[in-house]
């Protein structure tokens, strides 16, 4: 492997030990009796590659959230697709932005279609995410790990395009960071997900 692809190679499986891992510890992995929101966060967080990024973009949700690891796989889902989108609206108001060389504005554009094709995917794990129930569950889960694992390689991808020369030292800086946090966000959500599926197979 290569490149990206190493990277969302690396990501993904780190994400899949921290979930095997969790799988171990039946009482680490479950909410605790009286354990709050904010504390089931953090402590659902600490199996993600990224963990105080995890909390930063949950701990605002925690309402929401409760101490439900199905809502938190939820909520984590949304911020990635929250982020992937915003990160996008900005690369295509950079595009068109002066100054712009045409190599710059066509890295700019492959970028955007592969965040469309991530934003895509999370948005049909979403969906699948809220008839998570019954004995399909497992079919299901496995639907929503092929495509946040898809999207992560999407936007892992995007990044690809930025390589070398391509565009000025300051906006190759802040475009990548953008990415790299979208990519992150995923890894987490993907994390939290691999999570939910192995504390189902504990039931």
């Amino acid at each position: 492997m290569e490149g990206g692809y190493f990277l969302t190679y690396l990501l993904i499986s780190i994400a899949l030990i921290t979930s095997s891992n969790n799988w171990k510890s039946v009482s680490a992995a479950r909410p605790s009796a009286g354990e709050t929101n904010m504390e089931f966060i953090r402590s659902s967080c600490k199996s993600t590659t990224y963990p105080n990024l995890c909390f930063s973009s949950l701990s605002s949700r925690s309402n929401a959230i409760g101490v439900s690891p199905q809502l938190l796989a939820h909520e984590s889902l949304t911020v990635s697709l929250e982020t992937a989108q915003s990160t996008s609206a900005m690369m295509l108001k950079l595009a068109h932005s002066q100054g712009m060389t045409p190599r710059e504005i066509g890295a700019m554009h492959d970028c955007v279609e592969e965040l469309g094709d991530a934003v895509s995917g999370i948005k049909k794990s979403l969906g699948e995410m809220k008839e998570l129930r019954g004995k399909d569950f497992d079919l299901k889960m496995n639907d929503i790990q092929t495509w946040v694992s898809a999207a992560l390689t999407d936007e892992d991808t995007c990044t690809e395009g930025f390589a070398g020369k391509v565009m000025n030292g300051k906006v190759k800086t802040v475009v990548r960071e953008k990415i790299l946090e979208v990519a992150h966000m995923t890894s987490n959500a993907l994390a939290l997900i691999n999570r939910l599926a192995a504390l189902h197979g504990q039931k």
